[in-house]
């Protein structure tokens, strides 16, 4: 039985991981971790995947066409020009040369969530001043609700906390995220920015009062921050606690047809659904063109309360959009209610672990309890929490509607 108190699986202080990063550079321990066999093959899997053309996440290999439209969202695209224009503005001439990319750059995909530095595109902002993190924050304020904003910046702070525990905040600290922006700020044109490091991936793409904001990437481990002081608190309490909710909800018959595996790591699992950096997810960093089948249960034969449940789940992933946006997506949501499935892989008991997907034609949505990574559970725990929102068929990055842009 895994012990629900993250502390009981600290490392050593002398674990070969902690004395790789203690003392030493962001770049020295990039260099020491990608030197392993493991890192190097995943950074050139990655890179091939970079590498390709990008169509987006489909089931099938086949893009479904007419699903996002140019549309007036109430998006307060002014604010956010300005606050990127006056991030823009602190910031030196290399830096600005760093984090400018045009609109249709690749570097739009290049995120990834562990704390080794896997390129160093754009500026990370450990690197800049105190002007420019606190220009960051009303960026982060002006494209986010008030729930997304306190999100992210309690994310980059618990990347501080695991920071603390180990005498890590040179590799793991609130600002050791790359920053990038793309396109000219605009109240008009198409633009965005990204950060990306480990935990957090945010992407946002404006074009007019049209906000986007996927893929994202957010997670904790461990799931608390737990200095003893006004910051502490529990993350992800509720995505955890209404996919559960959801899954309890279904009879028995439905919630063995949802259920697509028993365990979590599953000896019935094919080879390529299970792996050591995303384990059960399958929309993570790179897996932009990836064919994910659907699975479980539909949710057409769910009942209303059911249906309730599910949107309220839903809502608790994207509820980091501003409100005309988040309600522009909630509607175009429960257009393709009908065409959502739910799937969970473990047990459905309140204490158990487990992971969960919603797919549908314009949003996938996963949350998975995590095996250690800085900490040393060998079997997934509750307090080693991912979970990741993508839109399928072409709209990640805002790329659909980009498209349509260009041929205009």
């Amino acid at each position: 039985m895994v012990s629900q108190n993250f502390r009981d699986y600290l490392l050593p202080p002398d674990a070969p991981r902690i004395l790789a990063a203690r003392g030493v550079s962001v770049a020295t321990y990039a260099e020491r971790m990608l030197a392993t066999e493991k890192a190097r093959d995943l950074k050139a899997h990655w890179e091939a995947m970079l590498n390709e053309t990008f169509r987006g996440i489909t089931t099938d290999g086949n893009v479904q066409q007419g699903l996002f439209q140019r549309q007036d969202e109430g998006f307060a695209v002014e604010e956010a020009v300005t606050a990127a224009s006056e991030l823009l503005g602190t910031l030196s001439i290399s830096q600005r040369e760093r984090v400018c990319r045009p609109i249709d750059d690749n570097a739009w995909r290049a995120w990834y969530n562990p704390e080794i530095p896997f390129n160093d595109l754009g500026v990370r902002l450990e690197d800049t001043d105190s002007q420019t993190r606190e220009a960051f924050w009303q960026l982060l304020r002006a494209c986010t609700s008030d729930v997304g904003f306190e999100k992210v910046r309690q994310l980059m702070d618990a990347n501080h906390f695991l920071g603390e525990l180990y005498d890590l905040n040179n590799i793991m600290n609130r600002w050791s995220f790359h920053f990038m922006v793309f396109g000219e700020p605009s109240a008009s044109a198409p633009w965005g920015w990204t950060i990306y490091g480990h935990h957090v991936a945010f992407c946002c793409f404006i074009v007019g009062r049209q906000l986007v904001i996927a893929p994202t990437f957010m997670g904790v481990e461990p799931n608390v921050i737990a200095r003893g002081d006004d910051t502490d608190c529990v993350l992800f309490t509720e995505e955890e606690r209404l996919g559960l909710k959801l899954m309890q909800s279904l009879n028995p018959d439905q919630q063995a047809r949802a259920t697509i595996f028993s365990q979590m790591e599953d000896p019935a699992m094919p080879p390529e659904r299970f792996n050591f950096a995303d384990q059960r997810h399958l929309g993570g960093a790179f897996q932009d063109n990836r064919v994910i089948p659907l699975e479980g249960i539909c949710a057409a034969e769910f009942t209303p309360t059911q249906r309730a449940y599910l949107l309220e789940t839903i809502e608790s992933f994207i509820n980091v959009l501003p409100d005309g946006p988040r309600a522009a997506k909630m509607t175009q949501i429960e257009r393709y209610l009908d065409d959502t499935w739910w799937c969970w892989i473990g047990g459905c008991g309140d204490n158990d672990v487990y992971y969960y997907r919603i797919q549908s034609p314009v949003i996938m949505l996963e949350f998975d309890h995590h095996s250690g990574m800085w900490l040393t559970n060998e079997a997934p725990a509750r307090f080693h929490i991912h979970t990741i929102m993508r839109i399928p068929n072409g709209n990640d990055y805002g790329k659909a509607l980009l498209n349509q842009e260009s041929n205009t």
